[in-house]
């Protein structure tokens, strides 16, 4: 099967940009032959030729170079633009200036910028452009058969009108077809985040029915195991050539059940039973550290407190409880030193730091960070940090690591805080 890949949008729109150039070039090129031919006006052909000539040379080279890898930049397409208004100018100022049908074709430059470039240039489009149809209107080559009737006056309303509507129709589409792009784009960004928030919730239910399945499957045969090494220790007590091997495998038995019970924890993490009550900040993280003291006593912590108000409430129950201590977990396997946890806080959000000294994060690795079934650890998942993000992001929180100066990861937790309340 083969397979073919989508053009980058500045790529496809710098596509459809010869298109458009090519059709208006072709109707130029019709239009000055009839003006030779037929009307035998007296124009400059010379100059019109070689000025369709150049642009529809360049135009053919672009169609070229869109074949190549080459990003296709937003300068670039500017840039493009900018081309079109030059030789659309140049062909005015020789065929009648302002009074030539073609000028509102400034309009065409602008709508484009308008739809696809950010809002500096395309300021910049509708100040050149207006720039050009106004100096078209003093500095011209007169053309007899676009001689306006008034041409005997210093003030022409025909062609001040033209004008006019022209500097409104360009203020116009600035502002209100940039405005429209823009929420375009964003309504497409909202899309795609929601999207993807649809796709990784798929992926923790997923991994939680997979948790559960696996929990009840081998619940039983592990007991059974655990019952039957017991029991083989208490017959070969006496022998020391056997009760090592026994030893051993109870080890393993006791590994497969703290896998287990692991597995077990991600079938709860994401059961949507958040307790919706909120809890002073400064209590639930101390409180947690203090129970993460309890199960690893053997890791070194050092706590501290950042803030100068009054601690703000936070949503928070067990499934974040748990998402925060695999950070901890993993900071405190990675780091010789003991970690550094700090908490802050602003009147809009409660931020968490754990810092340790461990090797950091592999820039080969960096990108695979945080998805489902990767770990960097010889014993593990790849689920901790997976979960610890989704459970954070299910609080409107979010998680973002570092590679720290000194020499190790910094996780950094943000949290939405609930108001201040009596404590």
């Amino acid at each position: 099967m083969s397979t073919t890949a989508t053009p980058a949008p500045f790529a496809l729109n710098l596509q459809r940009l010869c298109v458009i150039r090519i059709v208006v070039l072709s109707a130029l090129t019709g239009a000055a032959l009839y003006a030779s031919l037929v009307l035998q006006l007296p124009l400059p052909y010379p100059v019109i030729y070689t000025t369709l000539t150049l642009v529809m040379g360049i135009t053919l080279l672009v169609l070229v170079r869109l074949h190549k890898p080459w990003p296709v930049t937003d300068i670039e397409l500017f840039a493009h633009l900018l081309l079109d208004i030059l030789s659309l100018t140049v062909l005015i100022y020789f065929t009648g200036g302002a009074s030539n049908p073609i000028v509102s074709y400034y309009l065409v430059p602008l709508t484009i910028s308008a739809a696809t470039l950010p809002w500096c240039f395309t300021w910049s489009i509708a100040i050149i452009s207006t720039g050009c149809y106004s100096l078209m209107m003093v500095f011209y080559v007169p053309l007899e058969i676009l001689a306006p009737h008034h041409h005997d006056t210093m003030f022409n309303p025909h062609l001040a009108g033209m004008w006019l509507t022209f500097v409104v129709s360009a203020l116009l589409i600035t502002y209100f077809v940039v405005k429209m792009a823009q929420t375009l784009r964003e309504r497409e960004r909202a899309l795609n985040d929601a999207q993807e928030r649809a796709m990784h919730n798929e992926q923790i239910i997923g991994i939680a029915t997979l948790a559960a399945g696996t929990a009840h499957k081998l619940g039983t045969p592990l007991s059974t195991m655990a019952i039957l090494l017991t029991d083989l220790k208490q017959r070969f007590s006496e022998n020391q050539e056997i009760l090592p091997d026994i030893d051993v495998l109870r080890d393993q038995l006791n590994q497969c059940k703290n896998t287990l019970h692991e597995l077990s924890q991600t079938a709860q993490i994401y059961d949507g039973n958040a307790d919706k009550n909120p809890r002073p900040a400064e209590l639930f993280v101390s409180g947690l550290i203090e129970r993460w003291r309890v199960i690893r006593p053997d890791a070194k912590i050092d706590y501290m407190l950042q803030g100068k108000a009054r601690a703000p409430g936070i949503i928070a129950d067990v499934a974040l409880e748990h998402a925060i201590q695999n950070l901890l977990n993993n900071a405190a396997d990675a780091s010789p030193k003991p970690i550094q946890v700090t908490a802050d806080w602003t009147a809009r959000e409660f931020t968490l730091k754990i810092k340790d000294y461990g090797p950091g994060i592999p820039l080969d690795t960096a990108e695979h960070i945080g998805k489902p079934f990767y770990t960097t650890k010889m014993k593990g998942l790849g689920l901790g940090l997976f979960l610890s993000h989704a459970t954070i992001n299910r609080y409107g929180g979010s998680i973002s690591l570092y590679n720290h100066n000194e020499g190790g990861t910094l996780a950094e937790i943000v949290l939405p805080v609930i108001e201040n309340n009596e404590q």
